[in-house]
């Protein structure tokens, strides 16, 4: 029922439900990965896949899974809270340089209550056992006590910056719409942590300069497209999940206007789904999809007509939802794995050109999508 009502929302929206002459069959690589959350190839044959619970293992694609690495910085993991995200450096091949963002508590006790977002980079050792160089480079102020939207979204631009995607901590869903911190916002970092000066708010008085979007909830999916477009989409509260193209300075809404409403269906402050100032989404959702993970297929491997679509996973679903775009709006969806049955965390493009995604559970996988045609 919730999925026939999401198919009719999206004909209420003019955006068609497609059929395609491609179809994927998943290949299990790798199983009895604990809620993993992210992966990020290190070379051809093997990736780094990090688990939610605060660790760091070494994944093949033949499905050796290693040993969890050491070195990582205390995590604090519960709720929706662990190691997050992780990506490579443009130059990993040369300088072995990571990014990873993760739940960290106010200090260096896990015990703590207050924690918050936070971004490091380090070096793998060359045998892939060791985290070394290891520095915080960003942490989200304000701390809160608290287990939920911790966003942890991560892509690197050609010129070598950072943008970090944050969550708004649920009960601080406020101030999404505050500038002088760092809830619910974009973030954009220089690899050493040091803010780039080209930001859009930089030397503007009462503002946090890392701040590169405002207005967001709690984001669970971010790409840069061939075309150098920034994406990312984010969960909505019951309903209204979002798809935004990311641009800098602006201002996504949130929780001002949104097209979901509060869990037990009151409105979520004045009903709005639109206000000066504020963009709208690309597209939205509802019922939710619950959004997570998001990839852009760049090569050929599942045909001409995949080619360009992004893959975004669902955690609420179980399956993975295809975009077609048309410039820079999404003309149709298709539902694929339908019959998945697993919650999608992650979606990420192999160097063989073939689409890998994490399933969030205990006895969580990495599957490989093979295509037929």
């Amino acid at each position: 029922m919730k999925m026939l009502r999401w198919l009719n929302g999206l004909a209420c929206l003019g955006i068609s439900l497609t059929a395609s002459a491609t179809s994927i069959t998943p290949e299990v690589v790798a199983s009895g990965l604990q809620n993993p959350w992210a992966l990020s190839f290190i070379d051809q044959n093997q990736m780094l896949v990090t688990e939610r619970s605060g660790r760091l293992r070494v994944v093949s694609t033949d499905g050796q899974v290693g040993e969890p690495i050491k070195g990582l910085p205390p995590i604090q993991a519960g709720r929706q809270g662990g190691l997050l995200d992780i990506i490579t450096d443009q130059d990993f091949k040369n300088n072995r340089r990571l990014y990873f963002c993760y739940t960290a508590p106010e200090g260096d006790d896990n015990n703590q209550a207050n924690n918050s977002t936070a971004l490091a980079s380090a070096v793998l050792s060359a045998d892939n056992r060791q985290l070394d160089d290891v520095r915080v480079i960003f942490r989200q102020k304000p701390t809160y006590a608290g287990g939920f939207h911790f966003g942890c979204r991560l892509v690197q631009q050609t010129d070598g910056t950072l943008l970090l995607g944050l969550g708004d901590r649920f009960h601080l869903m406020q101030q999404a719409q505050a500038l002088d911190q760092h809830i619910g916002k974009v973030i954009r970092l220089n690899p050493d942590g040091t803010v780039p000066a080209d930001n859009p708010f930089v030397g503007r008085a009462g503002v946090a300069p890392e701040v590169w979007s405002y207005g967001h909830r709690n984001i669970q999916g971010a790409v840069i497209a061939a075309d150098g477009t920034l994406w990312m989409h984010e969960h909505g509260p019951q309903g209204g999940d979002e798809l935004n193209r990311i641009k800098p300075g602006v201002n996504y809404g949130w929780p001002v206007i949104t097209y979901g409403v509060n869990y037990g269906g009151s409105t979520i402050g004045a009903g709005l789904t639109a206000a000066p100032g504020m963009a709208q989404p690309v597209i939205h959702w509802t019922p939710s999809i619950a959004p997570s993970g998001m990839a852009q297929i760049t090569s050929d491997q599942y045909g001409p007509e995949w080619q360009g679509n992004f893959l975004v996973g669902s955690l609420k679903f179980q399956h993975l939802v295809r975009l077609i775009l048309d410039g820079n709006q999404v003309s149709s969806q298709s539902v694929e794995l339908p019959n998945l049955g697993q919650r999608v965390r992650d979606v990420r493009q192999g160097p063989d050109g073939l689409i890998y995604i994490l399933t969030d559970r205990t006895d969580g996988q990495l599957i490989r999508l093979q295509p037929t045609y």
